[in-house]
């Protein structure tokens, strides 16, 4: 589809259920449409439980929620149907979404997941991928011509940053969670890489989300003076407060993304996922540190419970005072 039969558009449908840094890395796209076209109704279907993240923005005209209920989305299903959509974009593009989509009415394009270089570079080590733009770039993709702007990710919050932290200096975060084992640098690492921090006169704040709340407290219980800010994965307040960071450190993880989103430097741990895969901090100032010494990366596009080679050395070998002098050196480039 071209960039100039938008013009004539008055109600597009972008469907992205899940998750929560793929939500985030379709924003530069919606802008680029609504600069487009600011005329344009832009609606997006989403999984409930990651409205906040684009709740407040302005880009978007309605928003909808895909729900753990059956009935529900159904009578969604129902509602959507009766709606005059001029377009449909699937970003999500799985089994779930395209038989949504098959029940909408309007005209409808899907995000090129490049499944096949993905397994490609995964079992047999050939890239393909090589030269693969950012996922935002590739989601714009689905409109010829569409072209974004330099800036990064949207999350607008409206909350203010915790009281714990407002009048500290020389804050970095730290979010040591990720949905699998093998994307998590490991917990005594960051431990260390805390102690050195504080010895440094640093201030450490701990961010998660329900799934993260063992691995914030154990490090907590550790360093009694880091400020644990994990929550019940309220994203509005953890973005509030990442804004006061000087530096994010984390995992390829969804609150990488919502670093990147709120403007905050990034310091990346890569393990089991490379930067081929397209999920990496977009349009801010970040640093990705990797073992690129080993054959067998990647292991999974998407992360494993467990290394099939036993040894974990993508993320071993990443070693905590190294981590710590690579810190230094990126806040001193600022």
């Amino acid at each position: 589809m071209h960039l100039n039969r938008i013009k004539e558009f008055k109600r597009i449908l972008i469907i992205r259920l899940s998750s929560l840094g793929d939500i985030l890395l379709t924003t530069p796209f919606v802008r680029a449409l609504k600069k487009f076209n600011p005329q344009l109704n832009i609606e997006f279907l989403l999984r409930q439980e990651y409205k906040d993240l684009l709740v407040m923005n302005p880009n978007i005209n309605q928003l909808y929620f895909f729900t753990r209920n059956d009935f529900e989305n159904l009578n969604l299903i129902n509602k959507l149907r009766q709606q005059p959509f001029d377009l449909i974009i699937d970003l999500q593009n799985n089994l779930r979404s395209r038989g949504l989509i098959s029940k909408l009415k309007g005209e409808k394009v899907k995000f090129d997941k490049k499944s096949f270089q993905k397994l490609l570079l995964v079992k047999t080590k050939i890239n393909l991928l090589r030269n693969a733009p950012p996922i935002p770039v590739r989601y714009a993709q689905v409109i010829d011509g569409i072209e974004l702007d330099d800036f990064g990710l949207d999350l607008f919050t409206d909350r203010e940053p915790s009281e714990e932290i407002k009048s500290k200096e020389n804050l970095i975060g730290i979010c040591p969670g990720a949905r699998h084992f093998t994307k998590r640098w490991p917990l005594e690492y960051y431990i260390e890489l805390s102690k050195l921090l504080i010895q440094n006169k640093f201030n450490v704040v701990l961010f998660g989300g329900k799934i993260d709340k063992k691995i914030c407290e154990r490090i907590k219980k550790e360093i009694p003076q880091a400020i644990n800010l994990c929550n019940e994965d309220d994203i509005l307040q953890t973005a509030a407060d990442m804004k006061l960071c000087k530096t994010i450190v984390c995992n390829d993880s969804g609150l990488m993304h919502t670093a990147s989103a709120v403007g905050t430097k990034l310091l990346t741990i890569f393990g089991s996922s490379v930067k081929e895969f397209g999920f990496v901090p977009y349009n801010c100032k970040s640093l990705i540190l990797e073992n690129n010494s080993l054959g067998c990366r990647p292991c999974s596009h998407i992360g494993r419970e467990s290394c099939p080679e036993k040894h974990f050395a993508c993320m071993k070998e990443i070693k905590p005072e190294f981590v710590f002098n690579e810190l230094i050196k990126f806040l001193k480039n600022d």
